[in-house]
């Protein structure tokens, strides 16, 4: 099968091409696996934190895509009622222990022996993927493939983030950064919390656009102030600055949820000058977000399906995995982007 992979750490300012196009063995199933005819992968931020080494594979070379939309080849041992043919997702979550007490209380994204699809086991940048089956997710028929594949991290990693901001209907709720997630977490607010407003923190005038077209309150730079404090904000970034510069939006109880896998280089200019009294005093609160859960992803489909809403999707050819990795390094983003096979 073909197959891109990362076989390397190099740093995305001056290399052009990271991914390498190879031609492996198709995989080989092992005991309550499923085979999966790949025909979409969302392309996210993590591939970018993995080529640059924030986030590296255990071993080299890997397969990276944790966003994958295909059709059931072939199963063996099958447990559940995916049948061949099927069409199935795959996200973050590949694996989790099931018996440690992270799993066992509906938390397996903490789980010690966590793994995650295109890191630690091959991903969905291939014209097949093997996936335990209790981690295939039914595709509703309302998505086509290129639509489905956001819904697996951009937008399961967007609802965990909300679920962790402690909302409510009235609230108001900013998002800094508004790429693939941060844009399907504000159509989910619209719809679970339509007397909220939404405020939104971009570089991009082109992202500030975006987002109030699509019903943001308010759209400024990641410097700028809103006209009022904020209950809950919500950083997609992948810098520090924007961190810092939320916790002076918060009010008095505040919090503010990091949607991040890691972060990049440390800005000690910003880290440095963080001011108790004016960012953390009054019971401001900081929460991670890590990993998914199965659950996650699940109810994240089904909330798309019963709104409806669908993500906005950008498609790249196959062959073009290295051009859509550098066009999110160099912030070209509208929506999500998706390769098609």
């Amino acid at each position: 099968m073909k197959a891109w992979i990362i076989d390397r750490i190099c740093d995305l300012k001056t290399e052009s091409h990271p991914l390498k196009l190879v031609e492996l063995p198709k995989p080989v199933l092992q005991q309550g696996e499923l085979l999966i005819k790949v025909s979409a992968c969302g392309v996210c931020h993590t591939e970018i934190d993995e080529i640059e080494g924030r986030t590296p594979p255990p071993v080299y070379p890997v397969i990276p895509g944790h966003q994958v939309v295909g059709t059931v080849e072939q199963t063996l041992g099958s447990k559940t009622t995916i049948k061949v043919g099927d069409r199935v997702g795959v996200a973050w979550i590949y694996s989790a222990c099931g018996t440690c007490e992270y799993c066992l209380s509906g938390r397996e994204n903490l789980c010690a022996v966590f793994r995650a699809t295109g890191r630690d086991v091959n991903g969905g940048y291939a014209e097949y993927i093997v996936v335990p089956e209790q981690f295939a997710y039914p595709i509703p028929e309302l998505f086509t493939d290129a639509e489905a594949a956001p819904l697996l991290c951009a937008g399961a990693i967007g609802y965990r983030s909300l679920s962790l901001c402690g909302m409510s209907n009235g609230k108001r709720i900013g998002l800094t950064g508004f790429g693939a997630s941060a844009h399907l977490v504000l159509k989910l607010i619209r719809y679970q919390y339509p007397q909220s407003e939404i405020y939104v923190f971009a570089r991009s005038p082109k992202e500030r656009e975006f987002a109030l077209e699509l019903g943001a309150q308010w759209a400024g730079d990641t410097s700028d102030k809103p006209p009022l404090l904020l209950d809950c904000i919500i950083d997609t970034t992948p810098v520090w600055e924007p961190v810092v510069r939320a916790l002076e939006c918060l009010k008095p109880g505040g919090r503010l949820v990091v949607n991040a896998i890691r972060k990049e280089s440390i800005d000690m200019e910003y880290l440095l000058n963080i001011d108790y009294a004016r960012h953390l005093w009054m019971e401001k609160e900081i929460k991670s977000v890590a990993n998914v859960t199965s659950l996650d992803v699940k109810e994240f489909i089904r909330l798309a399906t019963e709104i409806p809403f669908k993500p906005e999707v950008e498609i790249y050819s196959f062959e073009d995995a290295n051009r859509a990795i550098i066009d999110i390094k160099q912030r070209k983003i509208k929506g999500a982007k998706v390769l098609v096979l």
